[in-house]
Formats: C-alpha cells, structure tokens, sequence
C-alpha cells in the first residue's frame, strides 16, 4: 500500500500558477497589499473560498469582509499566502475523506480550526513565531485525503471508519491499514511540490516529535498538540483536550495560555 500512495504523490499534477506568484509577491520586501490581492482576485474560486474563511467564526473579523483587499488587511500578507495555499492545494486535490466519518466541510474546518489555534495560543508565547506555525497547522492533516483514498480503492471503508470513530491515536490506525500516516504523506506530498525543508520537517516529525531535530522539535511538538486537541474524529471534545492539556503539562509548558486559547476558539466555533 505504501507503493501505492507513493505512486499517487508522484503523479500529482503541479500547484497553479496563482500559487506562485503569490508566493513571488509574499517573498519580496517591497510588495504590496494591493498587488497581492489583485493577483488573488485572478482566481474567482480562491476569493470565494478566501472570503468564506476570513468570515468563518473562529476567525472572529468585528465586521464582515466583502472583498480581498480587505481579507488580506485583515490576515497580513503571511497568513494571507498560508490560507490561499491551503485553497489551492483541496482544490487541486479531490477531497473525498468519507472514510474518516466527516464530509468535505467539515474536513476544511477541522483544518481552519487547528490553525486558529496555534495562531491564537502562539501569539501569546512568541508572536514572531505565529507566521512560521501558521502554514503547517493548516496543512498538517492534507495527507488524509491520500489515505482515504487507498482505503477507498481498497475497499475497506466500512472497517477504517469503524477503527477511526472511537480513536485516540489516529494515526496507529492509519498505520495498521496503510502502512504510515498523515505526517508522513503529508511530509511526503510538501516535498514533492519543493515546501520550504522546515515546514516538510515539522509535519514528518509530528506524530514522533521527540525524535526531531533540535531546531525542529518545537515545531512538531506545538502541531502535535494541536491536532491531539482537534482530530478529526473529536474536534475539541472534552477527551481531546484533556489529551492535548496532558501533553502540554508533560513538556512543562503553559497550560493556562493554551486551556485560554482553546476556549477562544470553542466559543468562536
């Protein structure tokens, strides 16, 4: 099976050519709100789908945003090029993720969700490092819609759901069924399309962030936590968090700061 999705990430098609330039635009000093936007607004499914998040509750906008410019002011021009990848690369891919029990919608919140969190938890421990977390909290779970659809293909839907629905470990199911995870197609796929090597790194490591390099290790360990609080079986469910707090306390960190940022965003949700 792990041939098999191999295969599938090396057959990939490439990421549109608004991808890029967004990217060009983000990576140079000198560029504009406005020249960011006007190549956003090229794409009319990226503004649907971009004012759809920007109006989303937990991202809690005072007002309702009626255009791009306006999303991009409100986001910054970091968080504007992590939403519209994340766009680009469901709408690339067919998004099926019936085997894990929830529908398409709920898949896209789940991800918004995650990267809510750690931009609200890690604006309150280090704000520098928000905009480096942000990508690939959103994107941590896109190895998912590879898997289901192997379990698909290999008929065993019924079974991987039944497994998924009561787990608490996602991803030693994914295992038993496929052979590797989420973080590891995810890392997998991120480097197929040349990620930045820190972002690769950091999904790969999430599941086993102990065995991470130093320089990487905070990173797996803060989107560990954060797909522990919000997995796609029991998005902030009591037991989630409860697992998500544990692991915190177990790493000495603050759980105040992150219990606070978790109630944000179960009161925007």
């Amino acid at each position: 099976m792990i041939d098999n999705i191999i295969e599938l990430i090396d057959t990939l098609p490439p990421l549109p050519k608004s991808f890029h330039q967004i990217n060009e635009i983000c990576s140079n000093e000198k560029s504009t709100i406005e020249e960011l936007a006007k190549v956003i607004e090229s794409d009319p499914m990226l503004v649907a789908n971009l004012l759809k998040v920007v109006n989303s509750p937990f991202y809690w906008s005072k007002k309702e945003i009626k255009n791009v410019l306006q999303a991009v002011t409100f986001f910054g021009m970091s968080a504007t090029r992590s939403l519209t990848t994340d766009i680009s690369i469901k709408k690339l891919m067919n998004v099926d993720i019936e085997p894990y029990g929830i529908i398409p919608e709920d898949f896209v919140k789940i991800s918004g969700m995650q990267s809510a969190l750690m931009r609200e938890w890690y604006s309150k421990i280090d704000e520098g490092k928000v905009d480096i977390f942000f990508l690939p909290a959103l994107l941590q779970e896109t190895g998912k819609i590879i898997i289901a659809d192997e379990i698909v293909r290999n008929d065993e839907v019924t079974q991987f759901k039944s497994e998924i629905q009561n787990s608490v470990n996602i991803s030693q199911v994914e295992k038993m069924y496929v052979g590797t995870t989420t973080a590891e197609v995810t890392a997998k796929v991120f480097e197929h399309w040349d990620f930045d090597e820190t972002l690769v790194d950091a999904i790969h490591y999430s599941d086993n962030y102990t065995q991470a390099p130093d320089e990487i290790r905070e990173h797996s360990l803060a989107l560990k936590i954060v797909k522990k609080a919000i997995p796609m079986n029991s998005p902030l469910s009591e037991r989630s968090v409860t697992i998500a707090l544990n692991l915190v306390r177990s790493e000495g960190l603050n759980e105040t700061l992150f219990a606070n940022a978790v109630e944000k965003i179960i009161e925007h949700n």
